[in-house]
């Protein structure tokens, strides 16, 4: 199915590039030039994924963002903005965005983006609320995890890399296919960064973690998470 992209931008020469670009990539448009028809598009259209201005006429983005996070937690929301101060950057994302582009960008990395952020988009749809493997519960939807039927704590992006092998369950995967599921386009981090967090998830899920059952390394490949136990 064709995915929908709701672009809400109100300078129409960047208007205009977008919906050239995007359109030969095959996305389907919606297109609005303020913030008060960019809202009623955005739960009207149900796009799988909207493009959001900041200086906008009406209502501003940081005010559209707010009120569509009210309806809908699940849609991506990709700020593209002349406004590069850390403060914007971090009020945007504090209210629910997903990512924040500065102007001018660089159309093959906003390219990348929308791809990671449907992505991510498409996985989340799909996994289910409670995974079991050994010993191990984990509830996605109230974020809570169990072995033995204790609770244990997890980071955000210990969860998150929980996420993806969860969804990836008895397929290899590479370092770097875990780095852009997992932290996007982030260049700060790198393939350590990624052994590093496995090891903490064997220790925290593993019964043994030195030889780990369900979380299996494949040298000079990647690893392999496994529900059912190691191969």
């Amino acid at each position: 199915m064709t995915e929908k992209i709701l672009i809400i931008e109100d300078d129409p020469s960047i208007l205009r590039g977008l919906e050239m670009n995007l359109s030969l990539e095959g996305y389907c448009l919606l297109t609005a030039r303020d913030g008060s028809e960019g809202l009623r598009l955005a739960r009207e259209g149900h796009p799988d994924l909207i493009l959001l201005d900041i200086m906008l006429p009406k209502r501003d983005g940081f005010e559209v963002i707010r009120e569509i996070r009210e309806d809908n937690e699940e849609v991506p929301i990709l700020v593209l903005s002349a406004r590069s101060e850390e403060a914007d950057k971090l009020l945007g994302l504090s209210l629910g965005a997903d990512d924040y582009v500065t102007k001018p960008f660089s159309l093959p990395e906003l390219l990348a983006r929308i791809r990671t952020a449907l992505r991510r988009q498409r996985r989340s749809a799909v996994i289910p609320d409670v995974s079991r493997f050994g010993a191990v519960n984990v509830d996605f939807s109230a974020h809570r995890l169990t072995v033995n039927e204790q609770p244990v704590e997890t980071t955000a992006r210990e969860f998150e890399l929980l996420r993806f092998f969860v969804t990836h369950d008895d397929v290899v995967v590479t370092r770097s296919q875990i780095l852009h599921g997992v932290w996007g386009l982030d260049q700060t981090v790198t393939e350590r960064t990624v052994d590093n967090f496995v090891a903490r998830l064997r220790q925290k899920l593993e019964p043994n973690p030195t030889t780990p059952h369900h979380f299996e390394t494949l040298r000079g490949v990647g690893y392999r998470f496994s529900s059912r136990g190691k191969h």
